[in-house]
């Protein structure tokens, strides 16, 4: 059974950091490429970005371009986001996802699965 665990949200004001991290199981966490996505309430879950299998392809969403950082450790089964120079506008739950292959497909979530159940991130002003 895969399962997929978020961490490292919180509170923290504008300008600051947060680093998130993805730990999944269940499966062969190399194979697969990784996605990170955020919904905010009343709002649809959006794409923040996306790192292949070797973690040397990356890919982010225009909002959060030179901010954010994805990564990955293939040998701890883990993936990272480092959130920096918050806005309050990044308030949001934060989720991770396995993709269906070794390559990053678009921010359709339905190109995604194997969704965790997500992590908090609160950027007050």
């Amino acid at each position: 059974q895969v399962q997929v665990v978020e961490s490292g949200g919180g509170l923290v004001q504008a300008g600051g950091s947060l680093r998130l991290s993805c730990t999944a199981s269940g499966l062969t966490f190399p194979d697969y490429a990784m996605g990170w996505f955020r919904q905010a309430p009343g709002k649809e879950r959006e794409g923040v970005s996306c790192i292949n299998w070797k973690g040397d392809y990356t890919v982010y969403a225009d909002s959060v371009k030179g901010r954010f950082t994805i990564s990955r450790d293939n040998a701890k089964d883990t993936l990272y986001l480092q959130l920096n120079s918050l806005k309050p506008e990044d308030t949001a739950m934060y989720y991770c996802a396995t993709s269906f292959g070794a390559l990053c497909p678009d921010f359709s979530p339905p190109h995604y699965r194997n969704w965790g159940q997500g992590t908090q991130v609160t950027v007050s002003s």
